[in-house]
């Protein structure tokens, strides 16, 4: 995507005024969606993104540029500007470090772990809409109650070379598939929506494997069920919460406030806590950014450094955090291959891939057995979470009570309501079941996809906001 005495050029210009580390980061992003609304398509864009970031890393800070021009002229004249920055932000007897010469024969060789069978730019736009509307009939076959129906199918194939002046060269492909299938159901004053969001680092045989009529139907009657359930009952109790999206819980409430972007700060609640007991010995928490084609996976991360599997909790003891360049330099810890970004406008952060509580040995039917009564969280919806302290507050889209250890009556209206650092220490019971689904995750460095899970977990007691 760049030749090397052109990247040699720019990444010279940009450490003329001084700094410890240049880098280039090139994208070309090509992107897609269909949507439809009640069967019919309702939206259809196709289009490229294209452009560099270019970031100067000196002592503990950084400028960062992006531009979507990318000739030479445009280059150079965006790392001068970056470069002079660096100049007005240092003492006056900072002096220019230079820069490694790249070879590109030395150039980094990362094992592709993601075989692609079909790229999506060259399917039939037919065949999607056929697929989709399937969803769609599916779920209004499910029940006169549904009332409307959203069915998208969305792809990318993004291409990113990483040059740094350390002599890094990493360059990979990322092709990303994904179907949402939603359904309404209505009466005169309730309405409930139910979902399915399945994808995969894959590319369009990820849409052919899928049986779109039963994630249109799984869609229908999770909407219906809850539009007949009555309303959750409020208070202190016992929480099961499902495996696959269940994980979003752990993602939100705990895994930001692992990953070095808040940690390098001391602004995370589990900062200084490493080698402590910060969980149930029964949780075991990983970030793996290696899977193949699992939805949030990479090669190398946005820095161009190779993804690893980093343990975060063992047993319930911090065993580590998700780190970046930058931040692992403020906290003297090497990079795991967590730096990401959403694309060429932002720079790169830590920030979570694979995010999941680990297998424990129980079976989920004895967890249930075992509890006399609380809430069988089966889906979860969306929340909020503050990572300096943890505090959490997440929406149960399918909700059942448990009663004399059996899944009971459906509740809708449930919210859990909590603090990170609190529910890892009362889960005491892990099932074997794990699951992944796929997610996008947003912030400071934009919006990235990313797969949470675990399997079926019970908090011992919980805060459930209900308005029953």
């Amino acid at each position: 995507m760049i030749e090397k005495q052109f990247a040699y050029d720019v990444l010279t210009a940009a450490m003329a005024t001084g700094g410890d580390l240049a880098e280039i980061f090139l994208e070309n992003t090509e992107r897609g969606n269909i949507g439809l609304v009640n069967g019919l398509v309702e939206k259809a864009n196709w289009g490229v993104d294209y452009g560099c970031g270019l970031r100067i890393i000196y002592g503990f800070s950084a400028v960062y540029a992006f531009t979507n021009k990318t000739d030479r002229a445009s280059l150079i004249n965006l790392a001068k500007d970056a470069a002079q920055a660096v100049k007005a932000a240092q003492k006056e007897e900072a002096m220019p470090k230079g820069v490694i010469i790249l070879d590109r024969r030395d150039r980094q060789v990362v094992e592709n772990r993601h075989s692609i069978a079909t790229l999506p730019g060259g399917v039939p736009k037919n065949d999607i809409v056929e697929r989709l509307r399937a969803a769609s009939a599916a779920s209004k076959a499910y029940d006169s109650l549904i009332t409307q129906t959203e069915d998208t199918y969305a792809a990318t194939v993004q291409d990113v070379c990483i040059v740094n002046s350390n002599g890094l060269w990493a360059e990979d492909r990322r092709v990303r598939t994904r179907v949402f299938v939603s359904a309404v159901a209505s009466s005169e004053n309730e309405k409930q929506t139910g979902y399915k969001g399945p994808g995969a680092m894959k590319g369009y045989e990820f849409v052919q494997d899928l049986d779109m009529e039963e994630l249109g139907g799984e869609a229908a009657r999770t909407a219906v069920t809850m539009l007949k359930a009555d309303l959750c009952p409020s208070g202190r109790m016992p929480v099961l919460i499902e495996s696959g999206f269940g994980g979003v819980i752990f993602h939100e409430a705990c895994g930001h406030s692992l990953e070095a972007t808040s940690v390098a700060k001391k602004a995370s609640v589990f900062a200084d806590k490493l080698g402590r007991q910060i969980a149930s010995p029964a949780v075991t928490a990983i970030d793996d950014g290696l899977p193949a084609n699992e939805w949030g996976s990479l090669n190398v991360d946005d820095e161009g450094r190779p993804t690893q599997k980093n343990v975060l909790i063992e047993n319930g003891i911090l065993k580590s955090f998700m780190v970046d360049y930058l931040n692992g330099l403020k906290m003297e810890t090497p990079s795991t291959g967590s730096g990401r970004r959403e694309s060429y406008k932002f720079a790169p952060t830590s920030r979570m891939t694979n995010t999941y509580i680990a297998n424990g040995t129980e079976k989920p039917e004895a967890i249930i057995a075992d509890t006399e009564y609380g809430l069988y969280a089966k889906q979860m919806g969306g929340g909020s979470v503050e990572p300096s302290t943890g505090d959490f507050n997440f929406a149960v889209v399918e909700g059942y009570m448990i009663r004399e250890g059996k899944v009971a009556e459906p509740v809708r209206g449930a919210t859990l309501i909590g603090k990170g650092s609190e529910v890892l220490m009362d889960i005491d019971r892990v099932a074997d079941n794990l699951k992944l689904a796929a997610g996008m995750c947003g912030s400071v460095s934009g919006i990235v996809p990313t797969s949470v899970g675990q399997p079926l977990i019970r908090v011992k007691e919980m805060t459930v906001g209900g308005r029953k």
